[in-house]
């Protein structure tokens, strides 16, 4: 730090009020300009709080850590963000990001009724006092507003971290987290105290690895390929592209306004189409693949189409194979045609509840090209029942998309773009219509540009690569910038949480959470592993029988 005029005449202040006798000021104000401020702290004081047996005190003036000030009748609560050694004082010149303002209760000069945003900034020369524990609780208590404590406020042993929830789900959230810094673990938890303060919630989580069911096993659903029968007509023309149509550049727009014709005139063979005065290709009308089968032979033998055979036998040999494909009968069985929407869209949005809140559908064994269409289905199904129920009792609904990246990339070319387009749509517009939008992911910088900045928490968990770091810096608050820095630093379990979700950033140790209540997502030991042996042999037959049978 090059010398700061007037550092050398810095001598910690004295004269403290009586009621902080017996914490001494660490230091004074030396530069204010609006968020972020400079101050001047005493080493020697740093070195003799260091050893005080409350944590906090003993933290104070380190990076991450909370000071105090008096303005008025105010306390003014700032945290550091970064410290340099002056030359000249020898003292510490440190960079501080104002949180938020309490008042003073008079008789023992401690904060309460601590708020967000600073009223009047301090003037230079103003003392600064570490906070204490009894401060951090201050600060930190959940006031009225529906609530879960999710784990403890660093570096207290006992003040408790609270998330509001109709904050945080009505403007999105987004956990992010490095694998291994346990992400899943932390979701579980955070789906579970919301899960046990609203027993009556409609939450939907796409799981990609199957590791949710385990966690949820009592009071949530678990859906998969063996009893999620997703309806094929559900799915609207784009969806229907993806899936049935294989060419690219100019063969795939006339392939598509094949599909188009044929797939509308499939949904009018269906008696609801007569009650339905504006029928089009997105209307969940149900219809037989046989049917759209035979049309499109029927007009590939006309003598006036405007094109030649080939993309008529394309279309057709496509929907053949995916029908005659075992792996496709989750969505394309000739069970799914009878008009069954209303019993899906309760089964899935948990319409009613019934004690399970949350639906965990499991995308793991589903075929890769087919996965993106499918969430795109259940994500547009969110949105669209939103949009036409807005005259109706409201029941918002919690969608979670673990492995968001690989449904949000921000690539806009190649395949699917109708979940990326429909997700980023709930990000932009879902809240107007009580739709909650929660993203779990370990490469954010892989995210759709926009879509972090519309989440209104960000719990960041451990992250180990720079631009991911700096991709989250980015659509943090500025107050946020202290906790920031110390993301690569975290420890497993912890993180740090800013945005609408809590009253000011914090930095939190989760809780534990109940074995059986986790996640099938821990680490493989392969040294235990490794040294046992036998039934090698019977093991590689019953998986090469499920390998065979995909999974039945």
């Amino acid at each position: 730090m090059t010398h700061m005029p007037g550092a050398q005449h810095f001598t910690p202040a004295a004269a403290a009020p009586a009621h902080l006798a017996s914490v001494p000021s660490m230091g004074m104000v030396f530069q204010i300009a609006g968020s972020s401020s400079k101050v001047l702290i005493d080493a020697q004081t740093l070195a003799v709080l260091g050893q005080d047996p409350d944590p906090c005190i003993a933290m104070a003036g380190q990076v991450g850590s909370q000071v105090k000030m008096r303005v008025g009748n105010s306390w003014l609560v700032a945290s550091v963000r970064a410290m340099t050694l002056d030359q000249a004082s020898k003292g510490i010149v440190a960079d501080i990001d104002f949180l938020g303002e309490g008042d003073e209760e008079k008789l023992t000069g401690r904060i309460y009724r601590f708020r967000r945003g600073v009223t009047r900034y301090p003037t230079p020369g103003t003392d600064i006092f570490p906070v204490s524990s009894h401060d951090m609780q201050q600060i930190y208590a959940a006031d009225d507003r529906a609530n879960v404590e999710i784990g403890t406020v660093y570096p207290t042993t006992d003040t408790r971290a609270a998330l509001y929830v109709d904050s945080m789900l009505g403007k999105h959230f987004a956990l992010l987290g490095s694998t291994g810094t346990g992400k899943s673990t932390s979701a579980a938890l955070i789906l579970h105290r919301i899960c046990d303060l609203s027993p009556q919630g409609h939450i939907v989580m796409i799981d990609p690895h199957g590791e949710y069911g385990a966690a949820f096993a009592t009071n949530g659903a678990v859906y998969d390929v063996s009893n999620l029968a997703l309806p094929y007509w559900l799915m609207n023309f784009e969806e229907h592209c993806e899936v049935f149509v294989t060419s690219s550049g100019s063969e795939r727009t006339v392939d598509s306004d094949i599909l188009a014709k044929c797939l509308l005139a499939a949904r009018s063979k269906n008696r609801l189409a007569e009650s339905i005065g504006r029928l089009t290709v997105d209307s969940p009308v149900p219809y037989l693949l046989s049917d759209l089968t035979t049309i499109l032979q029927n007009e590939m033998g006309k003598l006036d189409k405007g094109t030649n055979s080939l993309p008529y036998m394309r279309l057709k040999t496509k929907i053949d194979e995916i029908k005659a494909d075992p792996r496709y009968s989750f969505m394309f069985s000739g069970m799914l045609v009878a008009d069954t929407m209303q019993a899906f869209l309760a089964k899935i949005f948990r319409l009613p509840s019934d004690g399970k809140p949350i639906s965990i559908i499991d995308v793991s064994a589903m075929p890769s090209d087919i996965t993106s269409t499918v969430v795109s289905v259940l994500s547009r199904l969110v949105f669209d029942y939103a949009i036409w129920a807005r005259d109706e009792p409201q029941r918002p609904i919690l969608l979670v998309c673990e492995e968001a990246h690989r449904y949000i990339p921000n690539t806009t070319t190649g395949n699917g773009q109708a979940v990326r387009k429909i997700l980023e749509r709930i990000a932009k517009e879902g809240r107007k219509y009580g739709i909650s939008l929660g993203l779990i992911t370990q490469r954010p910088s892989d995210l759709a540009e926009g879509v972090l900045s519309q989440c209104g928490t960000i719990i960041s968990m451990r992250l180990n690569n720079d631009r991911d770091q700096a991709f989250v810096k980015a659509a943090m608050p500025e107050g946020a910038r202290g906790f920031l820095d110390s993301i690569p630093a975290l420890r497993n379990r912890e993180a740090i949480i800013c945005g609408e979700g809590v009253a000011v950033p914090i930095r939190v140790a989760l809780d534990n959470l109940e074995e059986h209540r986790r996640p099938a997502s821990g680490d493989p030991s392969f040294t235990e592993l490794w040294r046992q042996s036998g039934s090698e042999a019977d093991i590689l037959e019953r998986t090469i029988t499920r390998w065979r049978n995909q999974g039945r």
